[in-house]
């Protein structure tokens, strides 16, 4: 429910203000009329209470997990194919779905069920919860008479997609951790070790070594400028993230993720296998080819390939073959574009789809495999340069003043 700052004209003609809870702009026109008295202005504003709420659902929908989505796909294939009625269904998951913004969804789509809506377009109105992906296989579902299968069909995607974000979530784990361990140690060396050692070369007054001189350098540099330091990196990330944020920045960023060494190479793959995936999902369920390629193209998370697969939908519609226009995209290796062909021969190119979302997920579990093996001797020399740098510049000067004691 919303709130609306509403002017009106009473009986006597005179202008009368107040705040009112409603729906929409229609329904507080509605309940203005039901006083007698005749709308003049309805503003939509905003309260404390409004605020909070807003902040709720938008701390609910950041927390909506693909599992979430996978559990709540799961239960409704289960009450689906019951033959517990749609509605039922939908209310019974909203008191036990744990996201508030998914039970917030789920109550307003059934309330649109019972005013005539059909499942597809209710959750057209949630599109932050539901993927475009999700809304038009349970409209193919729905036409076909095969919800619950439907429903089954996400399930199963979406627990092929969970497995490979933890594939690389684990992958990355270890390098992730040790990077910020490295950061963090480097932060409190700068601020509070080497300004302790400070004092004591000061009072040795003696030439201090090149590395020495590099260390405290950086060290009071650090010391004497670390608000400024702190502010333009909070500054250059917020303009860094709204630019990513933007059309032009978000393209530009999924082509520098795909040019990483190493981890270009795992992006690309595992985009490809969900592409492959989920086309071959659209595709089995009755969408259209043309209609499927658009529904994917936004669904898989890079808008560079997203971009080139749009190259190759434009290519169909003018009546090339998949194969030579994903031939095209340079996209695809040829293997997998002979995949491609032998399933457009064969008239199943939905399986042979599926052969190459298991292709792809095959070379990123070896690649992930690999980068391990490759990031940690990095890691590890990185540390070490560290190490030897901090040693030679702290130890250096002792050495010095024990070799001229003696």
């Amino acid at each position: 429910m919303s709130h609306f700052k509403c002017t009106a004209r009473n009986a006597d003609g005179q202008l009368v203000t107040n705040v009112l809870e409603a729906k929409d702009r229609f329904l507080a026109a509605q309940i203005l009329s039901s006083r007698g008295l005749v709308p003049v202005s309805i503003t939509q504003t905003v309260i404390n209470s409004d605020l909070i709420e807003q902040f709720n659902h938008w701390r609910a929908l950041d927390s909506l997990s693909i599992t979430d989505m996978m559990l709540f796909s799961r239960q409704m294939y289960s009450l689906s194919k019951a033959g517990v009625p749609l509605i039922r269904a939908l209310r019974s998951l909203t008191e036990s779905t744990r996201n508030e913004a998914l039970a917030e969804a789920l109550k307003d789509i059934a309330r649109r069920l019972e005013s005539g809506s059909s499942l597809s377009q209710a959750m057209n109105h949630h599109k932050k919860v539901f993927s475009p992906l999700f809304i038009n296989i349970l409209h193919v579902g729905e036409t076909s008479g095969e919800l619950d299968q439907a429903f089954l069909q996400i399930c199963n995607y979406l627990e092929r997609e969970k497995e490979t974000q933890s594939r690389i979530k684990s992958a990355f784990r270890y390098p992730i951790m040790v990077i910020v361990a490295i950061s963090i140690a480097m932060v409190v060396i700068n601020i509070y070790v080497i300004p302790s050692f400070k004092s004591v070369f000061d009072k040795m007054q003696a030439e201090l070594p090149w590395q020495t001189k590099l260390l405290m350098s950086v060290s009071n540099f650090t010391v004497s400028y670390w608000p400024y330091m702190l502010g333009g990196l909070m500054i250059l990330t917020t303009v860094i993230i709204k630019y990513i944020n933007s059309p032009e920045g978000r393209l530009q960023w999924d082509w520098l993720t795909l040019r990483i060494p190493g981890v270009g190479s795992i992006v690309e793959r595992s985009t490809m296998e969900r592409f492959s995936r989920s086309f071959a999902m659209t595709l089995s369920s009755g969408v259209p080819l043309i209609q499927g390629i658009t529904i994917v193209s936004d669904a898989i998370g890079n808008s560079y390939i997203a971009s080139k697969l749009s190259q190759m939908r434009v290519g169909i519609e003018k009546g090339d073959s998949i194969s030579r226009m994903a031939r095209s995209t340079n996209l695809f290796p040829p293997l997998v574009v002979q995949m491609m062909m032998v399933g457009e021969e064969t008239g199943n190119i939905s399986d042979m789809l599926l052969e190459v979302a298991d292709f792809y997920a095959a070379e990123v579990d070896q690649e992930l495999k690999n980068i391990a093996s490759v990031i940690e001797p990095i890691l590890i020399v990185i540390i070490g340069m560290m190490v030897l740098v901090l040693a030679l510049g702290i130890f250096l000067p002792m050495w010095n003043l024990s070799s001229v004691v003696h």
